[in-house]
């Protein structure tokens, strides 16, 4: 007779209807139907209990239908099910609750996550006291937690992340009964934990996360928990996985910790207020280390890293010193994938020791001081997806070694001093560039037609340089500009697709990116749907080519402070999307477009210091905007600079236009990304409220975009 039945884990292949037909196998044990479709199956939990000998079950996104109060009523109240899995099928409290207490007395293993139970956790969990392993992941809960649930003490893995429980405060009261704890995830929950400052756990943890929960203002001591009763003599914690990050800790970090888990596979700390240095005697062990967002200060530690997985290293935004060159003494560097120094006081040359480092994915090195030239030796990284050096001093020519990191995403070198022309090599070998910024450097000479070759590019910096020429024609060749993009393309999930052999939950990266123009903040939604591409500050010449009407999903266009000539590209219209468009301070001379009339997403706009003339064409839209975004031009008439054209005099004098300064009419570009002053290339690797769900990590990959260069942060350069 079959005892186990698996048909599960096949995508949905299986439209299994209704399962009467399984209570034809009696001597069922074990049923696996998880990601089939169960939607039509209203007898599915009368069958389960009509399966005597049934011990595991599970039904994981399965689209079950909510269980009827008659079905309850018909039950027989199984007591040989110890396992049971029906996470991912919005079931509500009211279709699970009254049909799992009736099979819950020999539950070992339990997982509701990802369903709608909503309210406080029942008291009759606190009856399930041979439960072991409890799975309540996003389950919309709320209220508070009862006491009873340190009535389960056989209890090995809790986990609740996602919920939101209001700020209750749980003490160690909770915890008192739970001697065979070994995961405890709390990650997200709002919750707030009040300890004795002596207390000592009953409990040995592996993994604990409490990401967004509230431990500080002090460091919590208690996650020492007791010594391995194996190993007595060795005062080393067997944790393998923590993850206290934005848990408001503003407290140095106690003199034992780094002895104390050497060894962990996983800490995350990020977004704390945690103070400290490293230890300058022995190497950090670890696969995955985040303490971005602290106040850790002194020179960069040595690590030691695992030899059989790839790890990452986050120490961004912290008040670290010194030289990198304990980067050359990393062992196990061969697996480091991900590796960001960013928003710290390092400074002096880079070592050119990158050839190392052949799986590194990530590497941010942003808003230092590091200086020199660029190590040549960056060429060999040819994994890498993601380059950071911007808000340096680096100088010279870009090193051409970099033509080889084929696989490059993005690529932020703003706020240098590089200089020389732009190579041609950036377009032709760098053909999966997403985002390029080149941003307030000393470049000059022509933009490269080459460049039109970067058929994903979404953003394109090259302001503040001193390129000259014209634009190229071929502009036209940016498909993603040119055409709807699909969501796999987007840039949040460029971002999460980067190769780790880690799970990545693909959520949006950024949920909004703020603009603001002089003053005011409008918003986007998704940082991923901007097109953008700034040339300003620079000594371009020409007209507008009018290829440039084609890039229709074109979201931000800035050529202000140039030397461009001749009418308005009479079909600028045709970008349909344009949000933000900026053509101040050039020579442009005649009317205003008719065109212009018809983008109905323009939100801002300035025109100012040119030599447009004529009648402002009509719309809801131009007529809304401010009279000085058409300021200093000859002879423009009609709303909002005038009720009418019968009677306007062409003001004396010519229009301020190319490098000219007027600092308070200068209009300030720049991007906040949830509250950080907008930045691009990539952030950082922030490892945010990552649940480990047996054993494997989930982890929220937010590349932030940092400082897309048309953001003008401060007064473009004369070009002398």
């Amino acid at each position: 007779m079959l005892e186990t039945l698996r048909l599960g884990s096949n995508g949905r292949v299986f439209n299994v209807g209704k399962l009467e037909w399984l209570s034809h196998l009696p001597r069922l044990k074990e049923v696996d139907l998880s990601f089939t479709n169960l939607s039509n199956a209203n007898d599915w939990s009368q069958i389960i209990n009509h399966l005597p000998l049934l011990q595991k079950l599970n039904l994981r996104d399965c689209d079950l239908p909510s269980i009827s109060s008659s079905s309850v009523s018909l039950t027989n109240s199984s007591t040989s099910l110890n396992t049971l899995a029906l996470s991912d099928n919005n079931l509500p409290s009211s279709a699970i609750y009254p049909w799992l207490f009736n099979v819950s007395r020999n539950l070992v293993s339990l997982d509701l996550s990802n369903n709608q139970l909503k309210g406080p956790i029942p008291e009759a969990f606190g009856n399930m006291i041979a439960i072991q392993e409890l799975y309540l992941n996003d389950t919309l809960l709320n209220g508070s937690i009862s006491k009873s649930i340190g009535q389960l003490s056989n209890l090995r893995v809790l986990r609740l992340p996602g919920n939101s429980f209001g700020g209750d405060v749980i003490s160690e009261a909770h915890f008192s009964n739970f001697t065979y704890l070994q995961v405890l995830d709390l990650s997200d929950t709002s919750l707030t934990l009040k300890f004795n400052s002596r207390w000592i756990p009953p409990f040995q943890l592996n993994q604990l996360l409490l990401c967004s929960c509230k431990l500080g203002p002090h460091f919590p001591n208690w996650i020492q928990t007791k010594m391995d009763v194996l190993n007595p003599d060795v005062d080393i914690s067997s944790m393998d996985y923590l993850d206290i990050s934005a848990s408001g800790i503003s407290d140095s970090l106690p003199y034992w910790f780094w002895g104390k888990f050497q060894g962990l596979s996983y800490i995350n700390m990020s977004f704390n207020q945690i103070n400290g240095t490293f230890p300058n005697n022995y190497s950090i062990h670890i696969n995955h280390l985040d303490l971005s967002s602290n106040n850790f200060s002194g020179p960069l530690p040595r690590f030691s890293l695992d030899f059989t997985a790839k790890g990452t290293i986050n120490l961004s935004k912290n008040k670290l010193t010194g030289s990198v060159s304990p980067i050359c003494n990393i062992t196990g560097e061969g697996l480091l994938a991900l590796f960001d120094l960013s928003n710290n006081l390092f400074s002096g040359v880079t070592p050119d020791y990158f050839g190392s480092f052949p799986f590194l994915t990530a590497l941010n090195l942003g808003d230092n001081t590091f200086s020199g030239s660029l190590p040549s030796s960056l060429g060999s990284l040819i994994s890498l997806e993601m380059l950071s050096l911007r808000g340096n001093k680096f100088s010279g020519e870009l090193t051409s070694s970099l033509h080889n990191c084929a696989k490059l995403k993005f690529l932020d070198l703003s706020d240098n001093e590089l200089l020389g022309e732009i190579p041609m090599w950036i377009g032709q070998k760098l053909s999966s560039l997403v985002f390029l910024s080149l941003q307030r450097n000393q470049f000059k000479g022509r933009i490269p037609h080459q460049l039109c070759g970067l058929k994903y590019l979404q953003i394109l910096d090259l302001s503040v340089n001193k390129i000259s020429d014209t634009i190229p024609s071929c502009l036209n060749n940016f498909t993603s500009m040119t055409k709807k993009v699909s969501l796999d393309q987007m840039i949040e999930h460029h971002i999460v697709d980067i190769g780790l052999e880690l799970v990545f939950n693909k959520a949006p990266t950024v949920d909004k990116a703020l603009l603001t123009w002089k003053g005011t903040k409008q918003s986007y939604p998704q940082l991923g749907l901007l097109l953008a591409i700034d040339l300003s500050c620079n000594k371009l010449t020409g007209e507008i080519p009018e290829e440039l009407s084609s890039l229709q999903e074109l979201v931000a266009l800035n050529l202000s402070r140039n030397l461009f000539n001749g009418k308005i590209l009479q079909k600028i219209g045709h970008i349909r999307q344009l949000e933000v468009l900026d053509l101040s301070r050039n020579k442009f001379s005649g009317n205003i477009p008719t065109s212009l009339s018809e983008l109905t997403f323009l939100i801002n706009l300035n025109l100012s210091y040119n030599d447009l003339s004529g009648k402002i064409p009509t719309s809801t839209q131009l007529q809304s905007f401010d009279p000085s975004s058409f300021s200093h031009n000859r002879g423009l008439c009609g709303p909002p600079v005038s009720p009418n054209c019968s009677m306007v005099e062409p003001p004396a004098g010519k229009p301020t236009v190319g490098g000219e300064e007027d600092s308070d009419e200068f209009m300030k570009w720049f991007y906040t990304g949830m509250g950080l002053g907008f930045a691009v290339g990539f952030w950082g690797f922030a490892v945010l409220c990552s649940s480990s769900v047996h054993g494997v990590i989930h982890i929220i990959v937010t590349w932030i975009m940092q400082r897309v260069g048309f953001m003008l942060h401060l007064l473009c350069w004369k070009q002398g």
